[in-house]
Protein backbone atom coordinates (compact mmCIF):
# COMPACT_ATOMS: atom_id res chain seq x y z
CA UNK A 1 0.00 0.00 0.00
CA UNK A 2 1.22 3.76 -0.71
CA UNK A 3 -0.50 7.20 -1.48
CA UNK A 4 -3.00 7.94 1.38
CA UNK A 5 -3.76 6.05 4.17
CA UNK A 6 -5.97 3.42 2.91
CA UNK A 7 -5.29 3.29 -0.40
CA UNK A 8 -5.38 0.37 -2.65
CA UNK A 9 -4.01 -0.75 -5.34
CA UNK A 10 -5.37 -3.08 -7.70
CA UNK A 11 -3.68 -5.63 -10.14
CA UNK A 12 -3.32 -4.88 -14.11
CA UNK A 13 -5.91 -8.05 -13.92
CA UNK A 14 -8.18 -6.99 -11.99
CA UNK A 15 -8.66 -3.61 -13.52
CA UNK A 16 -9.03 -5.27 -16.83
CA UNK A 17 -11.38 -7.64 -15.91
CA UNK A 18 -13.54 -4.86 -14.39
CA UNK A 19 -13.27 -3.06 -18.00
CA UNK A 20 -14.47 -5.66 -20.27
CA UNK A 21 -17.60 -6.54 -17.59
CA UNK A 22 -18.55 -3.01 -17.78
CA UNK A 23 -17.87 -3.03 -21.78
CA UNK A 24 -18.65 -6.20 -23.00
CA UNK A 25 -21.22 -7.15 -20.47
CA UNK A 26 -22.85 -3.89 -19.68
CA UNK A 27 -22.53 -3.99 -16.03
CA UNK A 28 -23.22 -1.26 -14.25
CA UNK A 29 -20.22 0.10 -12.43
CA UNK A 30 -22.25 -0.60 -8.74
CA UNK A 31 -21.99 -4.66 -9.76
CA UNK A 32 -18.56 -4.75 -10.94
CA UNK A 33 -17.09 -3.32 -7.85
CA UNK A 34 -19.81 -5.91 -5.71
CA UNK A 35 -18.39 -8.75 -8.17
CA UNK A 36 -14.56 -7.83 -7.72
CA UNK A 37 -14.36 -6.60 -4.29
CA UNK A 38 -13.21 -3.06 -5.16
CA UNK A 39 -14.02 -0.81 -2.61
CA UNK A 40 -15.51 2.14 -4.59
CA UNK A 41 -17.34 2.24 -7.86
CA UNK A 42 -15.56 5.25 -9.23
CA UNK A 43 -12.46 3.77 -9.96
CA UNK A 44 -13.66 1.44 -12.14
CA UNK A 45 -15.09 4.56 -13.86
CA UNK A 46 -11.80 6.05 -14.13
CA UNK A 47 -10.01 2.87 -15.66
CA UNK A 48 -13.02 2.55 -18.03
CA UNK A 49 -12.29 6.48 -19.36
CA UNK A 50 -8.48 5.69 -19.11
CA UNK A 51 -8.89 2.24 -21.59
CA UNK A 52 -11.28 4.40 -23.90
CA UNK A 53 -8.39 7.15 -24.55
CA UNK A 54 -5.37 5.14 -24.49
CA UNK A 55 -6.11 1.53 -24.63
CA UNK A 56 -4.83 -1.45 -22.86
CA UNK A 57 -1.58 0.57 -22.67
CA UNK A 58 -3.25 2.95 -19.27
CA UNK A 59 -3.02 0.10 -17.49
CA UNK A 60 0.75 -0.39 -17.65
CA UNK A 61 1.64 3.03 -17.11
CA UNK A 62 3.90 3.46 -13.94
CA UNK A 63 1.99 5.43 -11.25
CA UNK A 64 4.22 8.52 -9.49
CA UNK A 65 6.92 10.55 -9.79
CA UNK A 66 10.27 8.83 -11.91
CA UNK A 67 12.58 8.45 -9.96
CA UNK A 68 15.68 10.42 -10.33
CA UNK A 69 18.97 8.15 -10.60
CA UNK A 70 22.56 9.57 -10.71
CA UNK A 71 25.83 7.46 -11.51
CA UNK A 72 28.20 6.88 -8.79
CA UNK A 73 30.49 8.73 -10.70
CA UNK A 74 28.48 11.86 -11.19
CA UNK A 75 27.48 11.79 -7.50
CA UNK A 76 31.00 11.49 -6.35
CA UNK A 77 32.19 14.50 -8.81
CA UNK A 78 29.40 16.69 -7.43
CA UNK A 79 30.00 15.46 -3.72
CA UNK A 80 34.18 16.69 -4.76
CA UNK A 81 32.87 19.86 -6.17
CA UNK A 82 30.51 20.73 -3.13
CA UNK A 83 33.52 19.62 -0.43
CA UNK A 84 35.99 22.38 -2.62
CA UNK A 85 33.48 25.26 -2.03
CA UNK A 86 32.74 24.45 1.28
CA UNK A 87 36.64 24.24 2.21
CA UNK A 88 36.84 27.64 0.32
CA UNK A 89 33.66 29.27 1.93
CA UNK A 90 34.86 28.48 5.46
CA UNK A 91 38.76 29.34 4.48
CA UNK A 92 37.00 32.79 3.93
CA UNK A 93 34.95 32.66 6.66
CA UNK A 94 37.55 32.15 9.40
CA UNK A 95 39.93 34.93 7.85
CA UNK A 96 37.01 37.71 8.60
CA UNK A 97 36.35 35.95 12.05
CA UNK A 98 39.96 36.60 12.72
CA UNK A 99 39.98 40.24 11.38
CA UNK A 100 36.99 41.16 13.56
CA UNK A 101 38.43 40.00 16.41
CA UNK A 102 41.83 41.62 16.00
CA UNK A 103 43.75 38.60 16.39
CA UNK A 104 47.63 38.58 15.38
CA UNK A 105 47.63 42.80 15.59
CA UNK A 106 48.70 44.45 19.30
CA UNK A 107 45.93 47.02 20.31
CA UNK A 108 48.42 48.78 22.36
CA UNK A 109 50.59 51.51 20.75
CA UNK A 110 53.98 51.77 21.58
CA UNK A 111 55.30 55.75 22.79
CA UNK A 112 58.53 56.54 21.16
CA UNK A 113 60.56 57.77 24.37
CA UNK A 114 63.88 58.73 24.07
Amino acid sequence: MSGRKGMLHYRVEVKQEAVRLVLEEQLTYAAVADKLNIRKSDRIKVWVRMYRQEGELSFHKPIGRPVKTESEEREVERLRMENALLKRFHTELRKVQLAQRNIGRSTTTRKNTP
